[in-house]
């Protein structure tokens, strides 16, 4: 990742929220800012664009569904984590479906939210580059012209399907993504609600992949959301900044 400082906005009605997520991002890589509503968020996104936006879901006036389509609509480069005080897996759905790319829920940890924030920033700095011929996650490495994947150096064999959707997997790495863009990205747009085509192809690849299935390290579930692809490495990092 770059050692730029990335701007950063965090919308939210709390103020002493807003406050101790300024004072604790700003000893991080990022420039803060910092917006009540979503009127505000608009405002400073025209007059003072941010690399990534912390959006509250339940704020009065605009919802942050609406301000995501909006912010995602004029600024499709941007990264939007959002933020509820709920668990309902609809709320997780709408996130996504207005556009965000990751969301989290308070009560969280600091150091999950920042690395929730550095995922979004590798992922928008690596889709800005051209088209790798060489994805890597821990032990796994797929060779994209050869159309050839290893585990540790040895070879897994991967039918077409199941090599198109572990790739694009490998290029979507941390976030979470929805059952039907993962259909339409990997079978096509008539595909949306097939999810028993995607639920066999992914034990397909737990087999092949997972030293576990029953207990994925790469590909983990996101109850009735869809999937995220896990890089072990990354989760082995996060565990060492929290120890």
């Amino acid at each position: 990742m770059s050692l730029e400082r990335h701007k950063l906005l965090i919308v939210d009605d709390e103020p002493a929220l807003r406050r101790a997520l300024r004072t604790s991002l700003t000893g991080s890589e990022f420039d803060v800012m910092e917006a009540r509503t979503g009127d505000e968020a608009l405002a400073a996104m025209r007059s003072q664009p941010s690399d990534v936006v912390l959006l509250d879901i339940n704020m009065p006036g605009m919802s942050g569904f609406e301000v995501c389509r909006r912010i995602r609509a004029s600024s499709p480069r941007v990264g939007v984590i959002m933020v509820t005080v709920r668990d309902a897996e609809e709320d997780k759905v709408h996130a996504l479906e207005a556009g965000a790319d990751d969301f989290v829920t308070k009560p969280y940890r600091l150091r999950e939210l920042v690395a929730r924030v550095r995922a979004v920033m590798r992922r928008l700095d690596a889709g800005a580059q051209p088209q790798e011929t060489l994805l890597q996650a821990g032990a796994l490495e797929m060779d994209m012209e050869r159309r050839r994947l290893t585990k540790s150096g040895v070879e897994i064999r991967l039918s077409p399907k199941e090599f198109d959707l572990l790739a694009y997997f490998l290029r979507h790495q941390g976030g979470p993504i929805l059952h039907a863009k993962l259909l339409k990205a990997v079978w096509g747009p008539e595909y949306g609600g097939e999810l028993e085509y995607l639920r066999s192809y992914v034990k397909m690849l737990r087999k092949k992949i997972e030293d576990d299935p029953a207990n994925p390290e790469y590909l983990l579930t996101e109850p009735w959301v869809g999937y995220r692809f896990r890089n072990p490495a990354d989760a082995q990092a996060a565990v060492a900044e929290e120890g």
